[in-house]
């Protein structure tokens, strides 16, 4: 989680939406992403979409473990799902609550780790940006 934690804030000093992600497997991180709509100008590149698009073509999701700092939205649970990703672990869900009962309707495993930092960082980014957080979430 701790490197899903560096990739939002590193987000959050691009001048981004500080969410991060990390995808582990075999105990080993072979991707990483953040949330980079803003540098990007791309309304789908979320943080777990980022970190797939950084893992490329792995075969299969089989093991793996996805790390985010947020509870994934409707979007990312779908790839979520749709590459077989089995487990996913956030680092909280105080702010969003994401797509948590899609994902375990879908058989992955969530892990909401409920983490002050996480919870902290965003706060306190949706309560500078709003606007910004309500188009990253489609609420604008």
């Amino acid at each position: 989680m701790q490197a899903a934690i560096e990739e939002a804030r590193m987000g959050l000093a691009e001048g981004g939406i500080p969410i991060g992600s990390v995808l582990v497997k075999d105990g080993t991180i072979i991707a990483r992403g953040r949330n980079r709509r803003v540098q990007q100008n791309d309304p789908i590149l979320h943080a777990e979409i980022d970190c797939l698009r950084n893992a490329g073509r792995i075969g299969s999701y089989a093991g793996a473990t996805l790390y985010s700092t947020l509870m994934p939205c409707f979007l990312c649970a779908g790839a979520i799902v749709q590459f077989g990703i089995e487990r996913v672990v956030v680092g909280e869900a105080r702010t969003f609550p994401g797509a948590q009962g899609f994902m375990e309707d879908h058989w992955v495993t969530v892990i909401d780790l409920d983490l002050d930092e996480c919870a902290e960082m965003m706060s306190q980014f949706i309560s500078a940006k709003p606007a910004l957080w309500n188009e990253d979430i489609g609420k604008s």
